[in-house]
């Protein structure tokens, strides 16, 4: 699935990310490093992979989309 970066801290490694229907999913340290990502700007398109229904619903993984 693809997002757009919508905030990231450095100092934690997590962030969040809206999907292209505009919903905003969180993501964690775990995520981030599991992409192998060392920095991450707002606007960058990104593939995720999510787990979980509803509010437990969340980014396992987070790497840049590329052509």
């Amino acid at each position: 699935m693809q997002a757009t970066a919508y905030t990231y801290d450095p100092a934690t490694r997590s962030g969040s990310v809206l999907l292209d229907d505009g919903t905003p999913l969180d993501f964690d340290t775990a995520a981030f490093d599991a992409g192998g990502l060392r920095l991450l700007r707002p606007g960058q398109r990104v593939r995720i992979e999510v787990a979980g229904e509803g509010a437990e619903r969340r980014v396992t993984f987070l790497t840049l989309q590329t052509l």
